[in-house]
């Protein structure tokens, strides 16, 4: 039988490129979005969509009927893949933005998550793939909301993992690097949102780097940058394990830093984060 997966995020990207990369290797993709607009787009290219809102319960619990009225109520694959950004200095984080970004970076997924576990009980396999970051391992500055999101979602993973011990459902954390997306463009509106930036202490630092990073279009790839292809290439490994590892890195630079965080002492990996 096509084997089936719900993929969230898929409206560019790391989601977009793993929606299309998995439907032409034969599964049978249904990809989410947040905007009805994306999914309609998506459906013009070939894909199985449904709107999915990681802030809202109704969204994900719609969505989620549709997707297993599709498929007789089976589901083979999770892949939570959605999330945004929302840059800015740590002391000019509002409550209000971190608890908006972790409505949709953590809370969502979570509710998703169970929501489909039963389901995979049910069947008696499944795996359920977690998109982390290299920002789930280190931090960096202007970053505080986004990693603390990531830190959290791999503890849940972990968490989950162990406890799933005991079943056949593979819980498995996902953690690119620098990959080529709009996640840059999309945390614009976030962040325009939330802080106020010219009345900050750190107006200066702002003016030289994280406004030019977000704003100029022309801004360079970063080090290590590779396509989103490539976080799919890894996705198409772990489904295709019956024994998955319980993470994949994606990039050289989270190889780099997994390695360093286990290895420099705090404050020497301090130093080298602060440089950016």
């Amino acid at each position: 039988m096509q084997k089936t997966i719900l993929i969230t995020g898929c409206s560019s990207g790391i989601g977009y490129a793993a929606a299309h990369g998995l439907k032409a290797q034969g599964w049978r993709v249904f990809a989410s979005c947040r905007q009805q607009a994306d999914c309609d787009r998506l459906a013009t290219e070939g894909l199985e969509t449904v709107q999915l809102d990681y802030a809202d319960e109704a969204s994900i619990e719609t969505a989620l009927a549709q997707v297993l009225q599709a498929t007789g109520g089976t589901l083979d694959a999770l892949y939570n893949n959605g999330a945004f950004a929302c840059p800015g200095a740590a002391e000019d984080l509002p409550r209000g933005a971190l608890r908006e970004i972790f409505e949709v970076n953590l809370f969502g997924i979570h509710d998703l998550t169970r929501r489909v576990i039963p389901v995979m009980r049910a069947q008696g396999h499944g795996h359920i793939i977690n998109c982390s970051s290299i920002l789930g391992l280190v931090v960096a500055p202007w970053r505080a909301a986004y990693s603390s999101t990531k830190f959290a979602l791999e503890a849940l993973t972990d968490t989950l993992r162990i406890e799933m011990r005991d079943t056949n459902i593979k819980v498995v954390l996902l953690e690119p690097g620098p990959v080529t997306s709009h996640i840059r463009k999309n945390a614009i509106p976030h962040f325009e949102k939330w802080i106020d930036w010219e009345n900050s202490p750190r107006a200066d630092q702002y003016r030289d780097s994280l406004i030019k990073r977000l704003y100029d279009s022309r801004a360079k790839k970063d080090l290590f940058e590779l396509p989103p292809e490539a976080v799919t290439a890894k996705l198409t490994r772990i489904l295709n394990s019956n024994n998955p590892r319980p993470r994949y890195y994606v990039t050289t630079a989270t190889h780099i830093m997994g390695a360093l965080r286990r290895v420099l002492p705090s404050r020497a990996l301090d130093w080298l984060l602060a440089r950016g």
